[in-house]
C-alpha cells in the first residue's frame, strides 16, 4: 500500500491539498473559455481529486524502475510513458465528467470548451506526474537512507548485547572457582563450615542463575544476592568479616544489570580483606540521588596499587571482576558510567557504581 493511504489523516491530507490545486486549474480553464466560477470549480475540483490518486501511482512505478547508474534512461522512459497514460486516463475521465455536467448542470457551456478543457487535462497532466514521480524517487531515497541507518543501529544493538551477554558468562565460572576454593580451605579444619558453606553456595548459585537469566534486575535484588554471598563468606571468616549497609529505600527500585555488585564485594573479600588477620569491615551504601542510583563498596583492608587498579580496569590483569563490571557499565550506559576506584596501599579500596535511574528504558 501506498504510505500516504495508510492512514486516515494522511488519506484526508491528499484530498485536500488536491482540492486546493483544483482552483488554479479552474482559473486556468475561465481564462481560456469564460465561465461563471461555480462551473469551473465543479469541474475542475472533482477531476483534480481523481488525478491525486492517478498520479500516486508513480510510487509503484519508481519502486519498479529505481533511478541511478545504467537505469536511469530506462526509469526516465518508463515515468514518461506512465505519465502519458495517467493523463489519457485523466482527460478521458475528465470527458465524461463534462458531459454529465453539460447535461444536468450546466448546459449552456459550448462543446468547444468541453474539448479544450479534455485537452488541457491532457496536457497539464504529463508534468503534474513528472513532479509526481520526482517527489516519489525522493521519498525512496529518505526511506532507503532511514532503513539503513536502521540496520546499523540494530547491528549496533546486537553487536552491544552480544558482548553483555560474554561479559556475563564470564562471572559464573570466576565466582564459582573462587567459591570452591573456599569449600576447600575449610574442609580439613571446620568439616561443619564446610557442610554449610556448600548448602549456602547451592541456593546462591540457584538465586545466581535465575537472577543472570534477565535483561534487568532491581537494585535491592542485587543487594539480596549480595546479602546472600556475604553470608557465604561469614561462614569461612567468622568474625573477622564485618558488614555495614545504609540503603536508602528509593534506590531499591532503581533498575541494574544482573549480577553487578557481586564481583565487586568479592574483590573485597578477597583482596582487601582474606589476607588480614584482623579481617575488616565491608560498606555497602545504596543512595537515591536526583537522576541517579550510587551505590558505593568500601572496605578497610590491604588496599591495592593504584597503578595496578587501573591495569586490571583496562584488563591487563588476571583479575577479571574490576574490568568484567567496568566494561559492562560502559557498555549498557556509556562511558560517563565507567567505575571509579579509590585506592591506596594500606588505607582499603573504596568502589563507586553510579546507574541513571531511566536505566530500564536502556535495559529493556
Amino acid at each position: 500500500m501506498h504510505p500516504l493511504l495508510g492512514r486516515p489523516a494522511r488519506l484526508l491530507l491528499v484530498i485536500a491539498s488536491a482540492a486546493l490545486t483544483g482552483v488554479p486549474l479552474a482559473w486556468l480553464l475561465r481564462l481560456l473559455e469564460p465561465r461563471p466560477w461555480s462551473a469551473a470549480l465543479a469541474f475542475a475540483v472533482p477531476m483534480q481529486v481523481f488525478y491525486g490518486f492517478v498520479v500516486l501511482s508513480a510510487w509503484w512505478v519508481c519502486r519498479r524502475h529505481p533511478m541511478g547508474g545504467a537505469g536511469s534512461w530506462r526509469a526516465a522512459s518508463a515515468q514518461c510513458a506512465a505519465s502519458i497514460q495517467a493523463s489519457a486516463v485523466w482527460a478521458g475521465m475528465g470527458a465524461i465528467w463534462a458531459v454529465f455536467l453539460s447535461r444536468w448542470l450546466y448546459p449552456d457551456l459550448p462543446r468547444a470548451a468541453i474539448f479544450r478543457d479534455i485537452g488541457v487535462l491532457f496536457t497539464v497532466g504529463i508534468p503534474i506526474y513528472l513532479i509526481s514521480a520526482i517527489a516519489h524517487y525522493l521519498l525512496l531515497a529518505f526511506e532507503a537512507s532511514h532503513a539503513a541507518e536502521r540496520r546499523v543501529l540494530e547491528t549496533e544493538v546486537t553487536a552491544r548485547e552480544a558482548e553483555l551477554r560474554a561479559l556475563r558468562a564470564q562471572l559464573n565460572p570466576h565466582f564459582l572457582f573462587n567459591s570452591l576454593n573456599s569449600v576447600n580451605a575449610l574442609i580439613g579444619s571446620d568439616p561443619e563450615g564446610a557442610r554449610r558453606m556448600c548448602e549456602g553456595l547451592g541456593d546462591f548459585l540457584r538465586r545466581t542463575l535465575a537472577l543472570g537469566a534477565r535483561e534487568t534486575v532491581s537494585l535491592g535484588e542485587e543487594l539480596a544476592l549480595v546479602e546472600r554471598y556475604l553470608g557465604i563468606e561469614q561462614v569461612r571468616f567468622g568474625e573477622r568479616l564485618r558488614v555495614e549497609r545504609v540503603v536508602e529505600p528509593g534506590a531499591t527500585t532503581c533498575r541494574v544489570p544482573p549480577l553487578l555488585l557481586q564481583p565487586l564485594v568479592e574483590n573485597a573479600v578477597k583482596h582487601g580483606l582474606e589476607a588480614r588477620a584482623e579481617g575488616g569491615t565491608i560498606t555497602v551504601v545504596a543512595s537515591d540521588l536526583d537522576r541517579e542510583c550510587e551505590i558505593t563498596i568500601e572496605d578497610d583492608g590491604a588496599g591495592a596499587d593504584p597503578d595496578e587498579v587501573r591495569r586490571a580496569l583496562a584488563g591487563m590483569s588476571q583479575s577479571v571482576g574490576l574490568a568484567n563490571v567496568d566494561e559492562r557499565l560502559r557498555h549498557t550506559f556509556g562511558d560517563e558510567y565507567g567505575l571509579v576506584v579509590e585506592t591506596a596501599l594500606g588505607a582499603g579500596t573504596r568502589v563507586v557504581v553510579r546507574v541513571p535511574k531511566y536505566a530500564e528504558r536502556l535495559l529493556s
